[in-house]
Formats: structure tokens, C-alpha cells, sequence
């Protein structure tokens, strides 16, 4: 964080890169959802779209997915409140994304879970390109 964003608003061109990421983030959210539904349906059968809300919110082999829908949820806090977020608020978010949203082969977690469907589906790959295009360089 920088000295020079304490307590400052956000920019409008920042506010406008985060409601570009929260729509890429609910897309990519999307894709993975539906290739863990896949993976899912394989073994269990098909499910209907209650069910599959109802997986999301109770079943283990979805908790993974839980992260992404935070950082949304937390965006969509920052863009609602009724006190600005402040420029600090706005760079600690996008780096926190930048950090969640790095696959790792290794490990375990989200990272590896993430890596294994950046490896498998062409859809998250897409939307993991259009993410992290908006989401600042680590510095």
C-alpha cells in the first residue's frame, strides 16, 4: 500500500476496472461451477439447478469454489457502501484477487484446485485470461 492512497476515494477509472472485474469474476465463477458440476454429474448423475445450489452451499467437492464467491460478494460490498471505499481499500482487494486467482500446481487448496481446472476446461482458461487482465501486475 501506498502513503499517497490513505484515505483517499477511489478513482472512477478504478471503480469502473472493478465492476469490469466483478462481471469477469461472476463468468469465471460460472465456468468453474460448471465444470466441477460436471466432474459431479459423472459420478452422482445430473442434478437440477436446486440441487446443484443446494451442492454449492453444503457439499465438500464445491467448498473450493467458496473464495471466488467471497471476492465477489466483498467487490460488490465495496462498489454498494454507503461510505466510499478509500483507494487502499480498492489496491488491497485487487491484490488479494491477483494472489487468490494464481494457479499452483503444487500445494493444495484453491491454487492446485484451480491449476487442475485451468488444465482441463478451455472454458475457465478464457475467463481466467479475462480476470487477470484487469487485476494489477504483483509488484
Amino acid at each position: 500500500m501506498s502513503e499517497t492512497n490513505m484515505g483517499e476515494p477511489v478513482p472512477e477509472t478504478v471503480l469502473r476496472r472493478m465492476r469490469e472485474l466483478r462481471l469477469s469474476l461472476l463468468r469465471l465463477h460460472k465456468a468453474l461451477l460448471d465444470a466441477e458440476r460436471e466432474v459431479y454429474e459423472r459420478v452422482h448423475g445430473q442434478v437440477t439447478g436446486g440441487e446443484l445450489l443446494q451442492l454449492v452451499i453444503n457439499h465438500e467437492q464445491f467448498v473450493w469454489l467458496r473464495p471466488v464467491s467471497e471476492l465477489i460478494v466483498r467487490i460488490d460490498e465495496m462498489l454498494d457502501v454507503d461510505e466510499p471505499a478509500t483507494a487502499d481499500d480498492a489496491e488491497t482487494l485487487l491484490a488479494g484477487a491477483r494472489s487468490l486467482l494464481t494457479p499452483s500446481e503444487a500445494g493444495g487448496g484453491f491454487g492446485q484446485k484451480y491449476f487442475a481446472a485451468i488444465q482441463q476446461t478451455p472454458d475457465v482458461v478464457l475467463a481466467h485470461r479475462e480476470v487477470t487482465r484487469l487485476l494489477p501486475a504483483d509488484s
